[in-house]
């Protein structure tokens, strides 16, 4: 009887770990699927995935849930965080009344968000629309993105000339873009520089290193430069320092 006991508690220890087995396993699947999409979204915000042409499948709930659900935001706020110490602490000590200091913004995805737009793209699981993303760019609705329309305000009340650098297409977007930007409060900058036929076929990286040059063969110092793709801030005249913010719904070249 003390033998039958003892097997019939075993096989109650068995049933009750191989439950709680199943249990674990059914609940781990989804935390595995965004841990896969957490590596991947790393992947890119280091610059070690490149010319990728769609957002996986797979990602597509995590990508969602990271632009709208608030670890965007609060990512956002800590890259702001750290422009802001290296501003207060090693830029304003050497950089008193200077009228040639510059710092460089991106526009898409930086000063402007597109969040609602690339939602309707399934968060950059389809493919790149440019006809689709002009008409939106053209509709001027871009809200600005709040942590970077705050740097902005800082940059320009502390001395800096702001310069703004987009690819968009300027002989039909530059009216557009610019009364968006005042809009949603971005006034004060030293000048908006877009895309016009001079750099057609070239890469971001190309013309915005070209923009750059110029402003630093007209005597501006640039202190500091932010955009949400890299190449935003690789190539030549990129800064003293440069700034990755977040942006896992597509890649620019």
């Amino acid at each position: 009887m003390g033998i039958a006991r003892a097997w019939w508690v075993w096989l109650m220890v068995v049933a009750v770990g191989a439950l709680g087995s199943c249990r674990l396993c059914s609940s781990s699947s989804p935390t595995i699927n965004n841990s896969s999409c957490l590596s991947w979204r790393l992947a890119v915000e280091a610059n070690n995935a490149r010319a990728w042409r769609t957002v996986p499948p797979n990602c597509h709930d995590y990508v969602g849930s990271y632009m709208t659900g608030g670890q965007y935001q609060r990512d956002l706020d800590m890259v702001v965080q750290q422009i802001t110490a290296y501003i207060t602490t090693e830029v304003q000590l050497s950089n008193t009344n200077n009228n040639y200091s510059a710092w460089i913004l991106d526009v898409d995805d930086t000063c402007l968000s597109n969040v609602l737009y690339y939602r309707r793209k399934r968060f950059g699981c389809d493919p790149y629309d440019p006809t689709g993303f002009k008409s939106w760019a053209a509709k001027g609705a871009s809200p600005a993105v709040p942590a970077i329309r705050t740097l902005f305000r800082k940059l320009v009340t502390t001395g800096f000339k702001v310069f703004l650098i987009t690819g968009r297409d300027g002989d039909s977007l530059a009216h557009s873009t610019t009364q968006n930007l005042h809009t949603q409060g971005y006034t004060g900058y030293q000048r908006l520089f877009m895309r016009n036929s001079s750099y057609k076929g070239q890469s971001a990286v190309a013309f915005k290193s070209e923009i750059r040059k110029q402003l630093v063969d007209q005597g501006y110092k640039i202190w500091g430069n932010v955009g949400d793709q890299w190449s935003d801030l690789a190539g030549d005249c990129a800064g003293e320092r440069t700034f990755k913010i977040p942006n896992p719904m597509y890649f620019v070249p």
